[in-house]
């Protein structure tokens, strides 16, 4: 019988580490996090001292007793969650259910999951950090502070449903921010003229006009404004001579990225896959977890995904070099091996994302791999490879050409050793159209004084351009970039600020935020300033960062934050402006009455005009926005029915107001008779997650089976066959999952958002008999 029991918290990781471990050891899973803060209510105590109260999650108890049985006849105990505060939350609260007496209770830190690794974490386990799990309190204990209590504001001062968050609020501002400077820019006409020019020797180049006379044109201090001006220029450069005045030849080293960490890996994922945060961290958890090799059972493929530390440790170090030196060649091994220097935030403890071991090279383990977990692999493995080779070497040319009192610059380079490139590289994101791209341009050979032959001169007409929305893997770049949120929470923000309606995707997968994101950014920031102040979410990142190190203490940082934002929450209550009640007042007149004016209000299907006079003039318009956001209200479609009205027998006509469609009568503003629609028995009571309109409903399919889909089908083709659950994903943060119960598995919940593995078994077959 086994003396140990090993608790990890998924069951990929504990099926890796049983193959490991032997029959010695019992490894359970907690499946996830077994307690949290209650639903229902705050669930934090602020008279005493910000106490949180942790209660067994819904659905855990059996888990929980399943722990408990487990550990009743064991002598040692090792908790074995993830190495971060989220992992160190798991394990403390597994301890705290256990019976510990005449046990040994232990830490397992597992930076990768490898046969080495686990069993010199068995030899040499630690205790459980006091430090990182009271850093995990505190943010725990923040993010319900500002979100209980400022989401009950939101509902009443604008409409149900909607919420707040410490990080996620702060995210929407930017997003925001960013869209109302497009939305002011004013775009500038500016000309660039290039000349095509050829001297003795071919290929023929191209030379940018770069000074005129002693101005630099560099579109800020000069720039040719319009086309009258280029032409002026061009008719002065007819007939001069072209000399080359300049030749510059310097060598360039371009040396590779560090290793991934997270936030990197996101965002390269982004730009060369197009997968989004959540589902690249998912597909990481399955590499790192273990997957199954064929006879080898299953294996870690990458050490842990969630790190801020570009960290390698010095044997993989030594390893990489020998591995570059076989298979490439003495050239392409650095003098001395690549360091790559941490953030002041990051946690040394971790590496940086590498694969655990060379002898797993992609094209080995792909006949075992998904297409996305190939990708994703082949990534991680090229890119850290690249980070431990010698730097590629070019040749970098730039000619100064004159011409009647004109400067050309002509620039190019020529790859003299290709370094690490032979591996790797890196993704960009997209350039502004200022930014030229001189990379691989050659220049034939040139020397001051050659004489050089004009072939055509190009005027181009430009017209400068706002700031680019933020994709997802930019606004974690930026998030990065200012201190705000850390390695295992920029996927859920980026799946929250999406679920909430406060942004959305563009076709180009580009960050636009909503009418009613910018609506409740202005609100929150005119109520809450420090709340949606950047440097202040960034300095309280700092702050749980000094608790997980011993230099704070949680609680005081806790009630440092709390003083000032209960007065800014007391203030909210009075001040705010409620826009449920009021409206956003536009300069639309109602066509309906005399006097009144629409008004933007909310109602559960989105933004709606309505009448200020309401309710004595109940007209309502729908409308829409163009890129600067002027309103412009649509023309009443009229949708005539077959019934009639009980008061004037005029026909019913469809009609939408607040609360989504109804009937009225056609004869209206005469006749102000309307027919309630009944309300669908058969709605679950949820927004659909593809259009944030319809409802979800319970329909039959034409063999009778049950499944579930949009109410505004078929202009929304949302369907499910299980049936969804009003709880959010406690993996990706999804509005739902879905529930299926069967006689083999008993009651299961999973989530639908691709790229997300959440399941959980709710109900098993045991426990329901």
């Amino acid at each position: 019988m086994a003396k140990n029991l090993v608790i990890v918290e998924s069951p990929a990781k504990a099926r890796t580490l049983t193959k490991y471990l032997g029959r010695d050891y019992q490894v359970k899973a907690s499946v996830g996090h077994i307690m949290d803060l209650p639903k229902n209510k705050l669930g934090v105590d602020i008279k005493k001292g910000f106490a949180a109260e942790y209660h067994v999650i819904q659905g855990k108890a059996k888990v929980v007793e399943e722990l408990r049985k487990a550990a009743k006849d064991k002598e040692n105990i090792y908790l074995a969650s993830d190495p971060d505060r989220e992992g160190e939350a798991i394990a403390w609260h597994v301890a705290e259910k256990l019976d510990k007496k005449g046990k040994k209770v232990r830490r397992l830190l597992l930076n990768e999951i490898t046969k080495k690794a686990v069993q010199e974490a068995i030899k040499h386990p630690s205790d459980l950090n006091r430090e990182r799990y009271e850093a995990q309190i505190a943010r725990r204990v923040l993010d319900r502070l500002v979100g209980y209590q400022i989401s009950p504001l939101l509902w009443k001062k604008v409409r149900r449903g909607l919420s707040a968050g410490r990080v996620q609020s702060v995210a929407v501002r930017i997003i925001t921010e960013r869209e109302r400077e497009i939305q002011a820019f004013v775009s500038e006409e500016y000309w660039s003229i290039i000349a095509n020019l050829e001297g003795q020797n071919p290929p023929p180049f191209e030379a940018r006009l770069a000074k005129v006379g002693d101005q630099r044109v560099d579109n800020k201090t000069f720039r040719i404004a319009n086309e009258a001006e280029a032409k002026e220029i061009l008719d002065r450069l007819q007939g001069v001579d072209w000399t080359v005045a300049k030749v510059e030849k310097r060598d360039r080293r371009r040396n590779p990225a560090p290793p991934f960490i997270t936030s990197r890996l996101q965002q390269e994922a982004s730009r060369k896959f197009g997968y989004a945060p959540a589902r690249t961290m998912s597909i990481a958890q399955r590499l790192y977890t273990g997957v199954e090799l064929g006879d080898e059972g299953s294996v870690g493929l990458i050490t842990y995904m969630r790190t801020d530390s570009p960290r390698i440790a010095p044997e993989m170090t030594a390893t990489a070099g020998a591995y570059i030196k076989d298979t490439y060649g003495d050239r392409y091994v650095p003098e001395r091996p690549n360091v790559y220097r941490s953030a002041k935030t990051a946690q040394e403890a971790h590496e940086a994302i590498r694969p655990t071991s060379l002898e797993y090279a992609p094209e080995r383990v792909a006949p075992y791999l998904s297409r996305e977990e190939l990708n994703l692999y082949t990534l991680i493995w090229n890119r850290f490879l690249a980070s431990q080779m010698a730097p590629a070497l070019f040749e970098q040319t730039s000619v100064d050409i004159t011409a009647d009192g004109c400067t050309f610059r002509a620039t190019g380079q020529v790859l003299r050793f290709d370094g690490f490139l032979r591996v790797y590289m890196e993704g960009k994101d997209e350039k502004s159209s200022e930014e030229e791209d001189d990379d691989e341009k050659q220049l034939p050979p040139l020397a001051q004084g050659d004489r050089l032959r004009l072939l055509r001169l190009m005027p181009n007409q430009h017209f400068t351009q706002p700031p680019p929305r933020f994709t997802q893997a930019m606004l974690i770049k930026e998030l990065e970039e200012k201190g705000i949120g850390r390695p295992s929470t920029y996927a859920s923000i980026m799946g929250t600020i999406l679920n909430k309606a406060y942004v959305q995707e563009d076709e180009q997968r580009r960050l636009r935020p909503t009418q009613l994101g910018m609506l409740v950014t202005d609100l929150l920031v005119g109520s809450f300033p420090d709340i949606l102040n950047v440097e202040f979410t960034a300095g309280m990142e700092e702050v749980l960062d000094q608790i997980e190190e011993g230099q704070e203490d949680w609680r005081r940082a806790v009630g440092r934050f709390y003083l000032p934002f209960s007065a800014d929450l007391e203030r909210a209550e009075k001040e705010m402006r409620d826009v449920k009640g009021a409206g956003e007042p536009t300069d639309i007149a109602c066509e309906e009455c005399a006097d009144g004016k629409m008004t933007i209000r909310w109602g559960r299907n989105g933004e709606f005009l309505a009448c200020s006079n309401y309710p004595q003039c109940k007209s309502t318009r729908n409308f829409t926005r163009d890129e600067q956001g002027q309103v412009t209200p649509l023309e009443k479609e009229q949708v005539l029915t077959d019934e009639t009205c009980e008061k004037c027998g005029k026909p019913l006509q469809v009609r939408f107001g607040r609360y989504g469609k109804f009937l009225g009568c056609s004869g209206y503003p005469e006749c102000t008779h309307i027919k309630k629609a009944e309300k669908m028995a058969n709605s679950l009571g949820l927004t659909c997650p593809e259009c944030q309109k319809g409802d979800i409903q319970q329909k039959r399919s034409r063999r009778g089976k049950v499944f579930y889909s949009c109410s505004r089908y078929p202009q929304c083709t949302f369907a499910v066959w299980d049936r969804p659950v009003l709880e959010p994903c406690p993996q990706c943060h999804a509005p739902f999952v879905v529930e299926k119960t069967t006689k083999r598995a008993g009651t299961t919940r999973r989530c639908i958002r691709e790229g997300c593995d959440y399941q959980e078994v709710v109900e098993s077959v045991a426990e329901a008999g």
